[in-house]
């Protein structure tokens, strides 16, 4: 019984397929994952470096920023929806939070 040329080629691809399948899972274990646990370390340290050096911005009152011509309509009518003490600065300065 012989192959007919579309069956070589259907057998050809099968093969050639599964290399390329181990070469994938090649490069995922040696390339991919490393360099994911290379990127998610050096996230890290960054964060460790600007939590340890973080010093909060002097406030400056610019009149402009911090307009409030009507109190919003939750919480005291003076914090944003999304406030942030760390980050967002009231209309009279920052409030004074500790970690």
């Amino acid at each position: 019984m012989s192959l007919s040329t579309a069956g070589r080629r259907v057998i050809a691809a099968a093969s050639s397929h599964e290399g390329a399948t181990r070469t994938w899972k090649i490069l995922t274990i040696v390339l991919a994952i490393p360099g994911v646990a290379v990127c998610m370390a050096n996230a890290y340290m960054k964060m460790q470096h600007h939590a340890a050096h973080h010093v909060e911005p002097e406030f400056v009152p610019y009149v402009h920023l911090r307009i409030r011509s009507k109190k919003f309509p939750w919480g005291d009518g003076n914090h944003s929806l999304f406030h942030n003490p760390h980050t967002n600065a009231l209309p009279d300065g920052y409030e004074t939070t500790t970690h």
